[in-house]
């Protein structure tokens, strides 16, 4: 599952443009600077949205073009960041000079020293979305709007989008030159139903770098969901409760993203508010319990690259092994604060931003049991199926996910009841100490977008397979 590389990714016309301009800059400001790189950014795309009542088009949420600078002199980073060609590298020079990157001012860090490395990447993509006009988009989500539609006349709206974007990134230094090109699709249903008073909704979304292709998988998702919003006019309020629970790979990765994955971002260590840096080489969950990210973990997900925003190649890091938490996930900064090795994990929400440890593909490994023997294996549970998010607090490992459904387990068989919604909480070591059984199921999503607390956001994927454990519901 590694990403595949290859050797002539083409860039935008923007960056390709612009290489030469980076280059001097490069070679401007080595004069002065022990270190100088530059990441060079084009990211740009249309969603396409239709319901019942409207159509809509609009740019994408990502769509952004830039650079920044990054420059390093008498133990200190600076960072810059512009939309333009400048006339004069002496505006540049001058904003260095007061920009240091104040999050950890007082530590002087160490001279960096990167390896020479020239590498690209280019995604995969079958039909590319510039082929299709907006009639063919909006088109495509009518049959699809009428199919919808027809199924119940509990049916009140039908909610489709799909969002396509190109990813191009550059980054050059003194020693690297890396670059990057992909296509990202994200196709959304949202399903609301009303009997009565009783109202519902459903979700569905499906993410890949890819090319319009994947919409071919929408078509196909659109009963599925209708179906599951109308059985959820029949849904309860789950009694209270620890119950045991059989967590769908949907829900798993919830569980791996919200209970570990910001916990061990390991600027959170350097600014003493993870709770898990006092866990390192020890036991942290269940012997059965295998957790990974990393951008080079997965192929062709949300998640995955090739170069991290700060040029350090993406990796795939054990965070848990066998029980034991072995390692973070670190930005550049991070690292060289801790004196760890970086893990590609530096990741800007666009090229204006500063850059923050982030997640990038993070899953449960899968073991060897099956769902159905969970399954048997309960006297009195719930099979968690559906995610609707989640937060954590690092500091003190508490954990909140709000589950869409799940459905009652009595005496080893799934009943007909459904609970909607379900409210998880736990304490992170406890759950993952808990977990008894692990599939050999596997699967990842990554339709939506992770933020730093409220803001900060970067496109992830998280999953893995079945995992059997304890939780309070409510």
């Amino acid at each position: 599952m590694s990403v595949p590389h290859s050797p002539n990714a083409t860039l935008s016309p923007f960056l390709q443009r612009a290489k030469p301009m980076m280059q001097s800059i490069i070679a401007t400001l080595e004069k002065e600077y022990a270190f100088v790189s530059i990441l060079g950014t084009d990211v740009a795309g249309t969603r396409y949205g239709l319901s019942r009542y409207d159509c809509t088009i609009r740019d994408a949420l990502w769509n952004s073009r830039g650079f920044v600078i990054r420059v390093y002199k008498d133990g200190a980073f600076s960072e810059y960041a512009f939309n333009h060609i400048p006339d004069d590298l002496n505006e540049i020079s001058e904003a260095l000079k007061f920009s240091k990157l104040r999050s950890f001012e007082s530590f002087r860090y160490p001279e960096y020293e990167e390896s020479p490395l020239v590498d690209s990447y280019t995604g995969p993509c079958l039909i590319r979305p510039n082929t299709w006009t907006v009639s063919q988009h909006i088109d495509a989500m009518k049959n699809m709007l009428a199919r919808g539609l027809a199924i119940s006349e509990a049916v009140v709206d039908l909610k489709l989008a799909i969002e396509e974007t190109e990813w191009n990134k550059l980054y050059l230094s003194g020693k690297r030159e890396l670059s990057q090109n992909y296509r990202m699709v994200q196709c959304y249903i949202n399903p609301i139903v009303r009997e009565g008073e009783n109202t519902k909704y459903a979700f569905r979304g499906i993410a890949r770098q890819g090319g319009l292709e994947i919409v071919e998988e929408m078509e196909q998702a659109i009963e599925p969901t209708l179906r599951e919003a109308l059985m959820l006019l029949k849904s309860e309020p789950i009694p209270p409760g620890v119950y045991e629970v059989i967590c769908s790979p949907e829900i798993s990765g919830l569980l791996a993203h919200e209970a570990f994955g910001h916990g061990v971002e390991m600027d959170m260590f350097v600014k003493r508010r993870a709770k898990s840096v006092a866990y390192l080489g020890k036991p942290i969950g269940s012997p059965l319990v295998r957790m990974h990210d990393g951008a080079r973990a997965a192929a062709n997900q949300p998640g995955s690259y090739l170069f991290d925003d700060e040029g350090v190649l993406g990796s795939d890091t054990t965070i848990i092994e066998d029980g034991i938490f072995k390692s973070g996930i670190s930005d550049l900064l991070s690292a060289l604060r801790l004196k760890t090795p970086p893990t590609g994990n530096g990741r800007r929400e666009s090229y204006e931003r500063k850059a923050y440890a982030r997640m990038t593909n993070t899953f449960f490994q899968p073991g060897k049991q099956t769902k159905d023997e969970m399954i048997r294996s309960i006297s009195d549970g719930v099979l968690l199926e559906k995610m609707a998010s989640g937060m954590e607090d690092p500091k003190n490992w508490g954990i909140q996910c709000m589950v869409h459904y799940g459905y009652e387990i009595k005496d080893g068989r799934v009943t007909g009841r459904v609970f909607s919604p379900i409210i998880m909480t736990g304490y992170v070591p406890d759950l993952l100490a808990d977990i008894s059984m692990v599939s050999g199921d596997f699967e990842l999503s990554g339709s939506g977008a992770c933020g730093k607390g409220y803001k900060e956001f970067v496109k992830v994927s998280d999953g893995g397979p079945y995992i059997k454990t304890k939780a309070r519901l409510g």
